[in-house]
């Protein structure tokens, strides 16, 4: 569920037109609802409520300060990937102590800033990293909780640039090594080995990967206790997939991904930790959109809007499909036509879907990208000298702008010409 629905003939963001938000921000413009932050957050808590429990909020998915502040406030940890992502989170009110390090290449330095700041924990992807936070934390006379991320081999079933638990990914340790791994952490300076770590991918709609490879967790957990590793802490990563399209079949909710959870590692006694982003961040945001021109070509329609890959560069990056809709709701069974829907952007790349089923549409209408509030700012460039999309956070009838869009004034005051030239 979200809270884009028509009312009075025109989608609205809550109690938000979106015509509004277009004709007073312009477009395109990404446009988030608090309401559905707050009601798919609040699933993922509920869904765990049977055990001790941070479900930590994928900073990497929307990392809007705003939208980090609205999860914080409501009791979310974060997942970050960086030392930005740490000091975003940091900015937005986050304490260090409900924030999970991960990713695969931390360096010196963000290891560092986050000790200094405070961290919950490190997920340690490799021995070579886990040997360098070692030195780090030691030099800093510091002790850091960490958890060891295994690489499970199992297959998620999603996109192969999405799916992180194959041997053949960058992500992890493999399991079979695992004890090995835990045993010279355990001898390092500077560590407390807490927890395992494990993450297979992303966008998945099936729980049956989720469950193999969390019963393989489970298994690794006793032996590590057998090996006499305290593990209090176990991070099951995040992944759960939402519908993109509107007439598939949805995908298992929350409280069903939390029964697995129950289910595999739920006799373990360990605080469970889980990272969701785009489950909880995609149906809460809408790209507005704006109709430039209705150009007909040789054997088809092209809708050439005023978004382009620059702002949405999923479908050119992944080949996905987001669900594109009129602003203006249309009459009960009125006639559609095909269009290729594209951007301006000097790429055959920018186009964002093929044969979409629209109405009737002209020049200066208003389109709607639905489930774009994941990986969709975040992943947006200035590729054409084109102004970075702002985002737009709605909270019932209000809205406020939450990351303005930049001048060409400011564009080019980032560049310097040398005094030679």
């Amino acid at each position: 569920m979200d809270h884009f629905q028509y009312q009075h003939g025109e989608l609205h963001a809550e109690d938000v037109p979106l015509s509004r938000i277009a004709d007073q921000v312009g477009s395109p413009v990404y446009v988030y609802s608090a309401a559905t932050l707050t009601r798919h957050f609040t699933l993922f808590r509920q869904a765990l409520d049977w055990t001790d429990h941070l479900v930590c909020f994928a900073v990497k998915s929307n990392s809007n300060l705003a939208v980090l502040k609205l999860m914080g406030d409501l009791g979310a940890g974060m997942d970050v990937v960086s030392g930005g992502e740490y000091l975003r989170a940091k900015a937005a009110g986050v304490p260090g102590d409900r924030i999970v390090f991960s990713g695969v290449g931390k360096t010196e330095a963000e290891m560092a800033l986050a000790i200094r700041g405070g961290i919950r924990q490190f997920n340690v992807e490799s021995e070579p990293e886990m040997r360098v936070l070692s030195r780090v934390a030691h030099g800093l006379g510091a002790t850091v909780p960490i958890a060891i991320r295994v690489n499970p081999d199992v297959d998620a079933k999603t996109h192969e640039k999405i799916a992180t638990g194959k041997s053949e990914n960058k992500f992890g340790i493999p399991i079979a090594r695992a004890r090995d791994v835990y045993a010279e952490a355990a001898t390092l300076p500077g560590l407390q080995v807490v927890g395992v770590d494990v993450h297979i991918g992303s966008q998945l709609t099936d729980l049956e990967p989720f469950r193999a490879a969390y019963l393989k967790v489970a298994e690794l957990t006793r032996a590590l206790r057998e090996d006499g590793h305290v593990i209090t802490r176990l991070d099951l990563g995040g992944g759960l997939g939402i519908p993109y399209r509107r007439d598939n079949n949805a995908p298992p909710l929350p409280l069903e991904y939390g029964q697995v959870i129950r289910d595999t590692v739920g006799d373990l006694g360990c605080e469970i930790e889980i990272e969701p982003g785009r489950n909880i961040v995609g149906n809460a945001g809408v790209l507005l959109s704006q109709v430039i021109y209705v150009k007909n070509g040789e054997d088809r329609d092209f809708l050439i809007v005023d978004a382009a890959m620059n702002d949405l560069l999923r479908p050119a990056m992944y080949g996905a499909h987001h669900d594109i809709v009129p602003v203006v709701e249309p009459a009960v069974a009125a006639a559609v036509q095909s269009f290729d829907v594209v951007g301006p952007v000097c790429e055959s790349g920018d186009t964002f879907q093929k044969g979409a089923q629209l109405p009737d549409m002209a020049a200066g209408d208003l389109v709607a990208f639905r489930s774009a509030g994941a990986y969709g700012a975040v992943m947006a460039s200035e590729y054409n000298s084109r102004p970075l999309v702002p985002e737009v956070l709605v909270s019932g009838d209000h809205f406020a702008v939450i990351r303005a869009r930049p001048t060409f004034e400011e564009m080019l005051a980032r560049d310097s010409i040398p005094e030679w030239l």
